[in-house]
């Protein structure tokens, strides 16, 4: 695609002897809000990973405005890509502003010290993400949805025009999992490039302007969510027979499983 900056071309990708992903291409359409769809262990967070550097493909390679991306000095990548995975663990004792301002390495240098623009960018990655308020507190302190929102805040602060999000809404409550897509879709339209692997196929469904479906390491669909979120896409990916609606609340499509057929007597 002549739009994408981020594309992986014919990736195999590999954990030591086991292999994830074969011939696997995909291209992310520069200014979306992409969103990575499969059944568990199909190679969502794998493809992430790859995408980000994090993982060296097999075969094949990675382009980052038309360079592979592992050619790409580390400072250099980090002004252009942010990354929050799937586990993000901060150090102990860190304040909320500490954590965030770490956002600003990239931007550090010999001739470059910490500025009163790194302290304003901090800050309104603080604000942007609702966790101005908790600039003092320790991060271990914070609940799941906090936590979350600081991390995020933190790969703000980067200012990178390409963000991937590694499951963001993981272990946090309906309430919580839609703050911060949320605030995702909030970002994309101030015009990044947004990545996320997801679970919920509803909620991929209701915010990604571009879906990828990936089942068994492979490339199955990808497309706008009203041309991605068949029935028959859903059961041959999940194996789960459903009904796919339009979301009373946007009009995207919503997934409704069917019903369980109760055991005759």
């Amino acid at each position: 695609m002549t739009d994408a900056r981020l594309s992986g071309e014919k990736l195999t990708l590999a954990y030591d002897k086991r292999t994830i992903a074969q011939n696997l291409t995909v291209a992310i359409p520069d200014g979306s809000f992409t969103v990575i769809v499969g059944p568990n262990a199909c190679g969502k967070s794998t493809l992430l990973r790859a995408l980000s550097r994090v993982l060296t493909p097999k075969d094949g390679a990675v382009l980052l405005d038309g360079e592979r991306i592992s050619a790409w000095p580390a400072k250099r990548l980090a002004r252009t890509l942010g990354l929050l995975p799937q586990s993000s663990i901060a150090p102990d004792g860190i304040t909320v502003t500490d954590l965030v301002a770490r956002g600003r390495y990239p931007h550090q240098g010999l001739l470059r010290q910490w500025s009163r623009e790194d302290e304003r960018v901090v800050a309104e990655s603080m604000d942007a993400t609702g966790v101005g308020a908790l600039a003092d507190r320790y991060v271990d302190e914070l609940s799941g949805g906090q936590r979350q929102r600081v991390w995020i805040a933190m790969a703000l602060a980067q200012q990178t025009p390409i963000l991937l999000l590694d499951e963001p809404t993981t272990f946090l409550d309906i309430a919580h999992q839609i703050e911060v897509l949320d605030l995702c879709a909030d970002l994309h339209e101030q015009g990044r490039t947004v990545v996320a692997v997801l679970h919920d196929l509803n909620h991929a469904a209701r915010y990604a302007t571009h879906l990828v479906a990936l089942h068994d390491g492979r490339l199955v669909a990808e497309g706008a969510p009203g041309d991605v979120v068949t029935a028959e896409l859903v059961e041959s990916v999940f194996g789960m027979p459903c009904r796919v609606i339009d979301d009373p609340e946007t009009g995207t499509p919503l997934v409704v499983p069917a019903a369980r057929r109760k055991a005759v007597a």
